[in-house]
């Protein structure tokens, strides 16, 4: 069985098993989808008291915080696996996938899928859809494509840092809470363009944990603020973060032991 059809299968099977329990799925939507619905407030009362934030308007700043919903959404459903590994570690389930014949951060993968968290990606959608028409950018085929690569790439830049913080587990048994800066710190203040945190968190942003690079910067070519098209390219930059997020992850395993269970 090739890996496509392997990884359909373990999420048909995560799908089938959540079906089970069919109003407590429903309740656990509802619940996302209210936690996340206080975050678009938050932006929607701001904008009651200021007309714009660093230059953006309210529409624009819905798209970045649509992007950054949705991209951190999506990796929490198909990367949930990493966000959970100091468990598996600790159970030594860890140990049954090392001796199984696919890439372990494969089995990782598929090991737990968060469907609950559908009802964000829901949101998101909804919030991007009213803000399009209203924020001003003049829409084509290849800006529409740029807002999709923003999304793609921002799902995999939040699954390289679950990835980092599970790598981490690896040293430290137990996961770290500083870890979570970096992912559910980072959907929070991804609400808003990187810019308005100031440079230091910009540069940040962009050399590091290259969150601005499927954020802010594209969205500026998008606006029209910049006809440089590096800037639209910016969120295939951010996909160079795969290879350290890979390299720690390589690390951990060479100085894996066994639980011995």
């Amino acid at each position: 069985m090739n890996s496509l059809k392997l990884y359909a299968e373990y999420l048909s099977l995560h799908l089938r098993e959540r079906m089970e329990y069919k109003k407590s799925f429903i309740l656990e939507l509802f619940g996302q989808f209210l936690v996340s619905f206080s975050l678009f407030l938050s932006i929607y009362f701001l904008f009651q008291r200021f007309h714009s934030v660093a230059g953006f308007s309210f529409s624009q700043v819905l798209i970045s915080f649509s992007v950054v919903m949705m991209a951190f959404s999506l990796a929490e459903i198909f990367f949930r696996g990493f966000d959970l590994f100091p468990q598996m570690l600790g159970n030594g389930e860890f140990d049954r996938i090392l001796v199984r014949p696919r890439n372990t951060v494969f089995l990782v993968i598929c090991s737990k899928f968060q469907l609950n968290r559908l009802s964000r990606v829901l949101q998101a959608i909804v919030t991007l859809l009213y803000a399009l028409p209203r924020c001003g950018i003049h829409w084509n085929p290849a800006k529409a494509g740029v807002l999709a690569l923003m999304i793609l790439c921002g799902t995999v830049v939040f699954g390289c840092l679950f990835v980092c913080g599970a790598a981490v587990a690896f040293f430290t048994i137990e996961g770290l809470e500083f870890i979570n800066i970096f992912t559910d710190g980072a959907r929070e203040f991804g609400s808003y363009p990187m810019a308005v945190y100031g440079k230091a968190i910009l540069t940040f942003t962009t050399f590091v944990i290259p969150l601005a690079c499927f954020q802010y910067w594209p969205m500026l070519w998008l606006m029209g603020e910049s006809r440089n098209l590096l800037y639209a390219l910016c969120p295939l930059f951010s996909l160079l973060f795969i290879l350290p997020s890979l390299l720690l992850w390589k690390i951990g395993i060479r100085k894996y032991q066994s639980t011995g269970s």
